[in-house]
């Protein structure tokens, strides 16, 4: 279970959301002023400001900065917003409560459930859920170039128009493939309900120290999703290239060259989410996956 007892005075809540989404403006209605009758300085950006007004909401209280720390960022929007929360702030140790405004939602609290979830984050009844993430680094010519951390998945793809990707992989310093296919996922147990599972790789539980490399596409089809320990570094080289990409999570990322390698590893960068014990993993997936209709 979480604490709620704060090291800042007042404690400061940091505000993410999706603001192009129809309900923002009343589910902020609805969980702002849970923390501001509770003396809470919060914080957000320029692209609350209308959904704040909008529903009357006291503008002096909302801080137009991002804060150094928060005890609380409290996440409003659906997965692909939790995820931007994650790399923005989740490296820094800040837990995140995410309240869905989305579609699957596999990160978040339904939003119907909103203020329950926040009095039990008052109550210190949610748990800490300790999600683990991918440091990816590109190097070109011997020199490290661009590096990020994803929660979901690195993508290595191939352009629209372009030939299928030469990609050479090794497992901690060994060869393990020499793929050709419209590209390859390495994801988190967190990412396997993602992209990779629609590249038929296997739905891992969120507690594995463990990683998918699911091939895009192979040209040979006895190329097949396989499971790996998270603690073994994977090197992909890319060869003969028209174009490609590699992406982080789906929202950021760099064209990438002949010769380039990507490093994968596990440096033990946890990202915290606040969940409800009594909403289980398997809960969530046979509610998202509609594994229970017949």
């Amino acid at each position: 279970m979480i604490m709620t007892k704060f090291a800042e005075n007042p404690p400061t809540l940091f505000l993410v959301a999706k603001p192009s989404s129809d309900f923002l403006p009343q589910i902020l209605a609805k969980v702002a002023m849970e923390f501001v009758n509770k003396g809470w300085a919060i914080y957000g950006d320029n692209s609350l400001v209308d959904a704040w007004r909008a529903v009357g909401l006291p503008i002096e209280k909302l801080t137009i900065k991002p804060p150094k720390t928060a005890s609380l960022a409290l996440v409003l929007g659906g997965d692909g917003t939790m995820l931007r929360a994650a790399r923005q702030i989740g490296h820094l140790g800040i837990p995140l409560l995410g309240i869905n405004l989305g579609f699957l939602g596999f990160l978040t609290h339904p939003a119907d459930h909103c203020l329950y979830s926040i009095q039990k984050y008052f109550e210190g009844k949610l748990i800490s859920d300790k999600r683990s993430t991918i440091h990816v680094s590109l190097h070109r010519e011997g020199m490290e170039l661009k590096s990020f951390d994803a929660l979901n998945d690195a993508v290595i793809t191939k352009g629209a128009l372009s030939r299928i990707l030469n990609l050479e992989i090794e497992i901690d310093g060994n060869s393990a493939a020499n793929l050709r296919a419209d590209g390859l996922i390495v994801a988190t147990p967190t990412g396997s309900t993602a992209y990779a599972l629609s590249a038929g790789g296997p739905i891992l539980h969120p507690t594995l120290s463990a990683w998918i490399l699911a091939p895009i596409c192979p040209h040979s089809l006895n190329m097949r999703p396989c499971v790996i320990p998270s603690g073994m570094d994977i090197t992909v080289t890319l060869g003969d290239a028209e174009e490609a990409h590699l992406t982080l999570d789906g929202q950021v990322g760099c064209p990438i060259k002949p010769g380039d390698t990507i490093q994968m590893t596990d440096i033990g960068r946890c990202v915290t989410l606040l969940q409800d014990p009594k909403i289980p993993f398997f809960t969530v997936l046979r509610q998202k996956m509609h594994w229970n209709k017949e």
